[in-house]
């Protein structure tokens, strides 16, 4: 029988994707849920699976080339045999010999069996369809749990380019998808809102000394460290219930005001910069928050995120300051209508009831679009993130 492999679905906002590389040749045997080929989209990469085990008789999309969902790039056919392999070279014996015994136990995917192999691992528990070991179970036994390992094509995104040597030599390097489409929606952004950027400056001490004094609890007690950023979306959900305006967007010549605050936290990838979005944040946990900022960091870095996790988005948060920045003007994410800016905490001198004292600083700016937001609900949102970090109580509070 002839099954179609398809492009899977897409999100609303991603309308095309480019196939990165196929992993299987025409000819060849594959297993159900055995990755085919890596998919690149503006947001993530993201694998493939065989929809069936069979012999891969027809490539209809190769390398590089734009898709569409549902567009179908393959068939596989489910009665086929594939030719005989190759006798393995000499060379290749070493590692067919260490894989060995990692297959011995449990069907494991090739994938599976190459990091098996360069990592010697035997007896690895197999998730997939009727006990099959996957390339995520190997790496899971590989690094005691942690994330998988991320796509071929986003290991290859993220590696350095190689700068070519001699006098005056130039490299010339096509724009990944995601790359791409970040230049397009920075230059949409320009063109088509009116941003103003307003600065003020917050005393971090109280949250400071809050964190200090219950880091060790909360790390004891929700398995995750207690950062700062959960304290700035809190703070960022507090003064948006305040000023509403801030949280809203613009559609034609309509102002859609949300009520529910979904805050995009900016990560910083080799691939590039990524929003995933915290649905609902108002009504999180500062717990909650940690743990899901530190998934995505993780799953940013690995390529693994979903493109659910980075679509939508109220109201978004950059935080220049862990590269170390001073003070910048960030740019806003369409359609959204405002963003936070946060940068490095350092101490600094400051007057305080006439005498001038040393705390521990940061700069906050906020970009705006001027189109629906006026300087007085800008400058009074900002405020009042600024007056929720000096004093952390009036978050419980609500006042």
């Amino acid at each position: 029988m002839q099954v179609e492999v398809k492009v899977p679905q897409l999100s609303e906002s991603v309308s095309e994707a480019t196939l990165v590389s196929w992993h299987k040749k025409e000819g060849e045997a594959v297993k159900r849920d055995e990755n085919l080929i890596d998919i690149e989209t503006d947001k993530v990469v993201m694998e493939l699976p065989a929809p069936a085990d069979g012999v891969l008789v027809k490539i209809v999309k190769g390398d590089k080339g734009t898709v569409t969902s549902g567009e179908i790039i393959a068939m596989i056919d489910t009665a086929a045999t594939a030719a005989p392999a190759k006798a393995a070279t000499p060379a290749a014996a070493p590692a067919l010999e260490k894989a060995a015994p990692a297959a011995a136990s449990n069907a494991m995917s090739p994938a599976a069996a190459k990091i098996a192999a360069e990592n010697n691992v035997t007896d690895v528990a197999g998730s997939g369809r009727g006990g099959r070991v996957t390339k995520e179970d190997v790496v899971n036994k590989v690094s005691g749990g942690a994330t998988a390992a991320p796509p071929a094509a986003a290991r290859a995104a993220a590696a350095p380019v190689a700068m070519p040597v001699g006098d005056r030599a130039e490299q010339r390097v096509p724009m990944s998808r995601l790359r791409a489409r970040i230049a397009e929606r920075l230059v949409q952004s320009q063109s088509t809102a009116a941003i103003l950027t307003t600065f003020n400056e917050v005393n971090m001490q109280p949250v400071i000394d809050l964190r200090n004094k219950y880091k060790d609890k909360f790390e004891k007690e929700h398995g995750v460290k207690l950062g700062f950023m959960s304290f700035f979306v809190k703070a960022a959900t507090y003064a948006l219930k305040k000023y509403p305006i801030v949280n809203a967007s613009i559609d034609g010549n309509d102002i859609v005001y949300h009520g529910y605050y979904d805050v995009g936290i900016a990560v910083g990838t080799e691939r590039g910069l990524v929003v995933p979005i915290l649905r609902n944040a108002d009504l999180m946990s500062i717990a909650d928050i940690e743990k899901a900022i530190a998934d995505f960091g993780k799953r940013a870095k690995d390529g693994k995120l979903t493109l659910e996790e980075l679509s939508g988005g109220t109201f978004s948060i950059s935080n220049g300051g862990v590269f170390g920045s001073m003070l910048s003007t960030p740019i806003i994410n369409p359609p959204q209508s405002a963003i936070l800016g946060v940068h490095a905490t350092k101490e600094r001198a400051v007057v305080e009831n006439g005498q001038i004292v040393i705390r521990p600083m940061n700069y906050l700016a906020m970009s705006y679009d001027h189109r629906i937001i006026d300087g007085r609900e800008a400058v009074l949102t900002l405020v009042a993130i600024k007056e929720a970090l000096e004093d952390p109580a009036r978050l419980l509070l609500d006042v």
